[in-house]
C-alpha cells in the first residue's frame, strides 16, 4: 500500500509542474493588452510602458515564467492587476463559496444518482429502468442556466408566499449575517497562516454556523444553497446514475453472482453486498471526476445565484485580463483536481486489494 502511494504521488509531480506550465502559458494566450482593460482606452504608451515595468510585463517570456516558477513554490500567486491585492486574498474570499456550493452539489448528485442507477440496474428494461434513465438523460442534456432559471422562478415566484418558497439570490437573506469563527472563539489577536485558515473556514456559512452554534443563520444559508446546489448537481447526478446502471449490469452478469443466486441468497443482499461493492470503481472514478468539474465549472450557477465565488472571479479576471488572477485561481482549481484523482486512485487499493497485489 506504501509503495503504491509512493508511487501514484511521484506520478503526480510533473503533472504539476505541467499544469503550472500551461496556466501560464494559458494566460498570456489571451487576446487583449491588460494595460488598456486596466487603465482604459486612453491610456498612453508611457503609462502602459511604466504599468508593463511595475507588473513584470516588459520582461521576456521566459524570464516571466521562472519569476512566476519561484512565485508558486514560495506560495506566493502574486496581486491582482485591477484590485492591488494579493491572490491568496481574493482566493480566500471567494473559494469558501465554490467549496460550500461544490459539496453541497455533490451530496445531491451522489443521494440521488447512485439509488437512481441501482434501482434501474436492479429493475432492467422495466417501466422503472425507463423512467429512471429518462430522468438522468433529462438532466444532463438540460444547461445548468436553463435549470437554474427554472429553479429560480419556480420556487422564488410561483411558490412566493408558500411553505415551498427558496431564496435564489445571495447566500445570506438581508440582515442575517454569520460570526466568523476568530470571533466566536475569541481569536481575533491570531495572525499568518492560522489566521488565514480561520478565515477560509468561516467563509463556508454552512459548517461555521453548525460548529458554533447559529442554527438559524446556518438554516438560512442552507436554503440559500438548495437550488444552486440543485443545479448545478443534477448533470453529475445524471452522470452517476448512468454510470452505477452500466457498473452494475456488467457486475450482474459475472459467474459468482450466479453462484449466490444458486445458493439461495435474497436478492437484495446480492445486489448491495456483492454486485455493488464490486461495482464501485468506475463510480467512485466518475464521482472524483465529478468534483473538479463542480469546482471549477461553478461558473454559470454562480451567474445565475448572484454567487461570489470562483467562477465569477475567473470571469471578472478574463475580461480585464488580470494574469494574476486568473493564473491563481486556475492553479488551485488544477491542483485540487489532481489531489482529488490522487485520493481516488488511492480508494482503488481499498476497495479493490488486486490493485494492490498488482
Amino acid at each position: 500500500m506504501v509503495r503504491y502511494f509512493i508511487r501514484r504521488l511521484l506520478i503526480t509531480i510533473p503533472v504539476i509542474f505541467v499544469v503550472i506550465f500551461l496556466v501560464f502559458a494559458l494566460a498570456r494566450l489571451i487576446p487583449g493588452d491588460p494595460c488598456t482593460q486596466i487603465l482604459g482606452e486612453r491610456a498612453t504608451p508611457d503609462q502602459c510602458q511604466q504599468f508593463a515595468v511595475r507588473y513584470g510585463l516588459n520582461e521576456p517570456i521566459p524570464v516571466q515564467f521562472l519569476v512566476y516558477l519561484r512565485d508558486v513554490a514560495t506560495g506566493n500567486l502574486g496581486s491582482s492587476l485591477k484590485h492591488s491585492v494579493p491572490v491568496t486574498e481574493l482566493i480566500m474570499q471567494r473559494l469558501p463559496t465554490t467549496v460550500e456550493l461544490s459539496f453541497f452539489a455533490l451530496i445531491f448528485a451522489i443521494s440521488v444518482g447512485v439509488p437512481l442507477g441501482i434501482a434501474s440496474a436492479a429493475r432492467r428494461n422495466s417501466k422503472t429502468d425507463v423512467g429512471a434513465m429518462a430522468v438522468a438523460n433529462l438532466g444532463v442534456s438540460t444547461p445548468v442556466f436553463v435549470l437554474g432559471l427554472l429553479l429560480a422562478f419556480l420556487f422564488a415566484i410561483v411558490f412566493k408566499g408558500t411553505p415551498f418558497a427558496l431564496p435564489s439570490q445571495g447566500r445570506l437573506s438581508p440582515g442575517v449575517d454569520i460570526k466568523p469563527l476568530a470571533e466566536v472563539w475569541g481569536l481575533t489577536d491570531v495572525a499568518g497562516p492560522p489566521r488565514s485558515l480561520l478565515d477560509f473556514v468561516s467563509g463556508i456559512y454552512t459548517f461555521t454556523a453548525l460548529i458554533t452554534g447559529q442554527w438559524n443563520q446556518g438554516i438560512d444559508a442552507f436554503r440559500h444553497l438548495i437550488l444552486p446546489a440543485i443545479a448545478l448537481g443534477t448533470i453529475p447526478m445524471a452522470i452517476i446514475a448512468r454510470i452505477t446502471r452500466s457498473s452494475l449490469l456488467d457486475v450482474m452478469g459475472r459467474d459468482y453472482i450466479r453462484t449466490a443466486r444458486a445458493k439461495g441468497a435474497a436478492e437484495n443482499r446480492i445486489l448491495l453486498r456483492h454486485a455493488l461493492r464490486n461495482a464501485l470503481l468506475p463510480i467512485v472514478t466518475i464521482i472524483g471526476l465529478q468534483i473538479g468539474i463542480l469546482l471549477g465549472g461553478a461558473v454559470l450557477t454562480e451567474s445565475v445565484f448572484n454567487l461570489s465565488g470562483v467562477g465569477r472571479a475567473v470571469v471578472e479576471a478574463i475580461d480585464g485580463r488580470d494574469y494574476a488572477v486568473i493564473q491563481g485561481f486556475t492553479l488551485i482549481i488544477a491542483i485540487g483536481f489532481l489531489v482529488i484523482n490522487l485520493l481516488v486512485d488511492l480508494s482503488y487499493a481499498w476497495l479493490d486489494p488486486r490493485v494492490r497485489v498488482s
